[in-house]
């Protein structure tokens, strides 16, 4: 099992490079930064929340671990 702080951590290490990325592909699509930076927001915010989630649900569940 994970601690709280580790799986913090691995969220927002994730969320930062997807906020690059999205950036950098909002641009892309609205040829504007700040559009494609306000997107990148948003969907930087609901990601991190998801992958919260979605690892603290993991880290409960003990299929196909080896401990």
């Amino acid at each position: 099992m994970e601690t709280r702080a580790r799986t913090l951590v691995k969220s927002v290490l994730w969320t930062a490079l997807g906020l690059v990325v999205m950036a950098f592909v909002g641009l892309a699509f609205t040829g504007s930064l700040v559009v494609g930076s306000g997107m990148a927001l948003v969907n930087a915010v609901i990601g991190f929340l998801t992958y919260m989630l979605y690892e603290r649900v993991w880290a409960r569940i003990g299929w196909g671990r080896y401990e």
